[in-house]
Formats: C-alpha cells, structure tokens, sequence
C-alpha cells in the first residue's frame, strides 16, 4: 500500500478505502482521537482509534511529537472541521516522544521561545505555514526569470570587494589570530593569507551579476549574503538572501517595469498556491492586532496587503515630488512624524515611505531619482549632477522593499565618483572593464528575500522567516 501525504488524504474524493499515512502526533485526545500532521499541509487529519483493539502499551508510546505509521480506511468524518478520517487498522511508532520534556506542547508559545527551540518550531502550524509560503515565494521567483529568459548564476561568497562601500564585512581568513604575519608597518600581512588578499563574505552578488549581464543578457543571483552590522532590530540579520536581477540594454523605466510585473508575479502566485497557509496567518495575523493599541493597528489585513500589490499599478514618483509631498503632509507640520522632513536631500524612513504608499497614494510605490549623496557609486549620475538614476519600490506596511538602479555605464564617470569615495581601482579594475570593452546601458535591483517573506505572511519579526537566524551574538544551531 503505498504511503500518502496528509494533505492528499484530505483532498479525496474516494472514501472506503485502505490508505497509509506517515506524520507526527500534534494530539492524541481521549485514547481514540490522533491528530496528525506531516508538514504536507497547515491542516491535520484525524485518525479514529478502537483502544479496544490495541495494546495498552503502545498506546503510551502516542504522545505529543512521536512519530507514527498509520493504516486504516479513508471514511467520511463524523465530526466537524475535516471532510475525512481515518479509521485505524494498524500503528507502528516509529520514534518515540519524551512527553515530560517535548517543548512543542499543544498550547501557544511566545516566539522568543520558539526561537529558542528553532529546531522543532516547524511543527507549530505558524511557523510551517510560513515556511510552505517561503518555499512557494523561493520557487515563484526561480519560475519567473526562467519564463522571462533570465540566466541563473552563482556569485563567489568570499569576495575581496565592498559592494556596498560600507565597511562593514566578515572578514575571512586562515591566518593564525594568536600569531598572524605582520608587515614590516606592523600591519597583518595578508599576501601570506590563503587567498593571498583580504577577504571577506559578500554583501551582494550584484556587481559579479553586471559582468555576466554584459555577455548573457539577463541573468539573476538568488543567495546567500552577510553583513557585520551590529543590529538588534526586528529588520535585521547577519546571514540573508538576496534576489537580484541584472541586464543588459535596460534603463531605469525598463528596471521599474521588470520590479513591477516581477513582485507581483511572485505574490500573486503564493495567492493562488498557498491559500490555506495564508487563511491561517491572516487570522493569526487579525487577532494579534486587535491587541494592539488602536493607533498601532493595520488598517489592511494580510491578504488585503497582497492584493493591494497585485491589483494597484506601482505609481512612480520622483524623490523631489515625494519630498514636497511630505514636507507639506499633515503629520510632518504637526510633527507626528519621528524624523521631521524640512528639507531636499533626507534620506527617507520607513514611516515615511508607509505614509506615501498607504495615506497619500494608496497604492506601492516606486520613488526614482535620489540625491547622489545618499546612493552607492556604481548608480548612473543624472545630467544635473545632483541626482542618480536610483529606485525603490515601497509597499504597504513595511516601507522600501527593493532597491536598484540604472547602473553607470560611462567610464570616466565612474572613476570620478570612485575616486571621491576612496575606492581603490585596482580593486575593481574588472568592474571598470565593462565600462571599457562594449559599455551600455544596464541596470538591476535587489530584493531581500527574507523582507518579501516578512511581506508576504505577516511576521513581523524578520528571525521567525528564516529557519535559523544569525543575529549579534547568536549563532545557535
């Protein structure tokens, strides 16, 4: 007989009939009712049992978390809530639960102390249901740039490079820490090091991803990131993953168009594949909020949000528009908002962009043409020589959620604004080749894969959608 998942057990048609399923006991009520879940599904199916016909023994051994090998018929349920049962014939417990000590105990946990049990926390409906729709989102984006001609690739980890020009890596070495090789300056000598260079984990695959977009078209990087930024926020992480695509031949309004039709293509398709998982956080979501003071509730509930991205055109609006827009905004001129916008050249917050997207707009987002003082240097300079041909797209909720850029394509530029940020060029002599041999226009984003996550099923705390969270100070499991 062959073993099925919970979830085609509950989509049957066919009752009467033999069937064999696998899982982990979530509840065993009353010596007759098992409820059991193999991940396959936010929901249980439930297993009748006749204690009668089964050893006392073995019916000890189901406890919370064990892990059992059911066999029985498939008949109509009795009870409400499921359109199908099982009926037991057979139990085999293939692993034991300890019941005294097994953490995941049928009742609500505080996420502090899920995280604290990170190796066991996808056995709570919240947490597997939000790692169902992160798998969803992963394959979703896979799907996407495949369908529209993209080329996957893999950018290194270990890097020699500053992406982002902020400093702020993982350094990686194999040198002695007690005893490393010193200059004759008293420096560490890293010409002795394994790579012969410092290094460091990346920040980003995009400017590898440009050297590729200029010989394949369109390719994308979907990976592992790092930064040494000593955060605590509930937006931060060490580790994370980033989405970004790169092409070839596409300005600024092609970049915004692909960040369009691209994210809303991706939520659109955990909207249509993942609508029991999304039920369920959007409840859990709903009744967190009415604890809430009433100032700090959302005014859109979880599904509400995704469809406010798939139904609304992104309303594209300059920085310089946005920024007379705030600094005349009711909430500016009576002082409401944490930082007071009073003139051109704020580097904008959260609160902000919230306020552009959910009060002033009511639709997302995308803001272009920021100061060149407050962007990286690789993004293309505009002609008043104040401005880059920079983007982001900001949604309901959560503020910006993708960054990029027209990149700079012009040599001679590039190197000015290089050389103002003492960026070495030897360094990037590669990246200054792209700009010597066949330059044009290119241009790209960046997504923060665990931020779309956050988006997408309503955590607000990004270390709960990520299996298992790098933070200052933590680096369990």
């Amino acid at each position: 007989m062959n073993t099925k998942t919970v979830s085609e057990l509950l989509t049957q048609d066919v009752t009467l009939q033999q069937v064999s399923v696998k899982g982990w006991v979530r509840t065993f009520r009353a010596n007759r009712f098992i409820a059991l879940n193999d991940g396959s599904t936010i929901n249980n199916i439930q297993c009748v049992v006749d204690f009668e016909n089964f050893d006392e023994a073995l019916l000890k051994r189901i406890t919370t978390g064990a892990a059992l090998h059911i066999s029985g018929d498939l008949v109509e349920s009795q009870g409400k809530g499921q359109k199908v049962e099982i009926v037991v014939s057979t139990i085999e417990v293939l692993g034991d639960s300890d019941a005294e000590t097994y953490p995941i105990q049928p009742k609500k946990h505080s996420f502090e102390f899920l995280r604290e049990n990170a190796h066991l926390r996808t056995r709570t409906n919240t947490f597997s249901a939000v790692m169902r729709v992160k798998s969803s989102l992963s394959f979703a984006i896979h799907k996407y740039f495949t369908e529209n001609g993209f080329y996957n690739m893999h950018t290194p980890i270990i890097t020699g490079s500053d992406a982002e020009g902020a400093g702020e890596m993982f350094r990686i070495s194999s040198l002695d820490p007690k005893n490393p090789p010193l200059t004759d300056e008293g420096d560490i000598d890293y010409s002795q090091d394994f790579f012969g260079k410092e290094t460091n984990l990346t920040v980003s695959g995009q400017l590898e991803a440009e050297t590729y977009a200029m010989s394949l078209g369109k390719v994308y990087t979907f990976g592992p990131t790092f930064r040494a930024e000593n955060s605590n926020t509930s937006r931060h992480l060490a580790e994370f993953w980033m989405v970004e695509p790169e092409v070839a031949f596409m300005d600024l309004a092609g970049n915004m168009d692909l960040a369009e039709d691209f994210m809303k293509s991706v939520i659109s398709y955990v909207l249509e594949h993942n609508k029991e998982d999304l039920e369920f956080l959007d409840e859990r979501l709903f009744n967190e909020e009415k604890s809430k003071p009433q100032a700090q509730r959302s005014e859109m509930r979880l599904t509400e949000k995704l469809k406010f991205v798939t139904d609304n055109n992104f309303k594209r609006v300059s920085y310089t528009e946005a920024i007379d827009i705030l600094r005349n905004s009711k909430p500016n001129k009576k002082k409401k908002f944490k930082y007071l916008i009073n003139e051109w050249g704020a580097d904008l917050q959260s609160e902000h962009e919230r306020f552009l997207v959910e009060k002033h707009f009511k639709c997302p987002v995308i803001l272009f043409d920021y100061p060149a003082n407050i962007k990286a240097f690789y993004m293309r300079l505009n002609d008043d020589e104040k401005t880059v041909r920079a983007m982001d797209v900001l949604f309901p909720g959560i503020g910006e959620i993708v960054g990029g850029s027209q990149r700079e394509e012009r040599l001679e530029v590039l190197k000015e604004k290089m050389a103002e940020l003492d960026i070495p060029e030897e360094e990037l002599w590669w990246y200054l080749d792209l700009r010597k041999y066949g330059t044009a226009v290119h241009s790209g984003f960046g997504l923060g894969f665990e931020r779309l996550v956050m988006f997408a099923t309503g955590m607000s705390n990004i270390r709960d959608v990520i299996p298992y969270p790098r933070t200052p100070q933590n680096a369990e499991f």
